[in-house]
C-alpha cells in the first residue's frame, strides 16, 4: 500500500477513462490467515484470496487518497494514458474484473478480519 501512497500524494495516479476496472484488495494479515489455514489443513488445489468488496478504480481510487491525505485523484482519458502508463495499466483501470473468495471461505472455513478494502486501507493508512 505504501508504494501507492507516494503517488497518490504528488497526484501521480489518475483515474483513467472512466475508471471502470475492478480492483479486488486484501489485507495482508487476511492473506496470511488463509494461508495459514490451507497449510494446517493441508489442502490441494488453487485458492483465490481477496476481500469480499471487490471495486472499481473510480471508487477505491479516491478514497485512497482520502485516506493519505491527498487531492482527488486527476482523470486521464485512455488514449493519452496508453503511452504513458501502458496498456496494461489502462487494461486494469478500465475492464479490470474482480474476484471471488468463495471456495476460500467454503473450503477453509477462512474468514476475513477486514472483509472490505475500505477497512484495511483505513486501518493501514490512518
Amino acid at each position: 500500500m505504501d508504494d501507492l501512497a507516494g503517488p497518490v500524494r504528488k497526484r501521480q495516479f489518475p483515474i483513467i477513462g472512466g475508471g471502470g476496472g475492478y480492483c479486488s484488495w486484501v489485507h495482508l494479515d487476511d492473506a496470511a490467515s488463509a494461508t495459514a489455514l490451507a497449510v494446517e489443513q493441508k489442502v490441494r488445489g488453487v485458492f483465490t484470496i481477496v476481500d469480499d468488496e471487490p471495486a472499481p478504480a473510480r471508487e477505491w481510487l479516491p478514497y485512497l487518497a482520502t485516506c493519505v491525505g491527498a487531492k482527488r485523484p486527476m482523470r486521464v482519458p485512455a488514449w493519452l494514458a496508453r503511452p504513458l502508463a501502458g496498456q496494461v495499466a489502462v487494461v486494469l483501470m478500465t475492464e479490470g474484473r474482480g474476484f471471488s473468495n468463495a471456495k476460500a471461505k467454503r473450503d477453509l472455513g477462512w474468514e476475513l478480519r477486514y472483509p472490505s478494502w475500505r477497512q484495511g486501507f483505513a486501518k493501514e493508512l490512518a
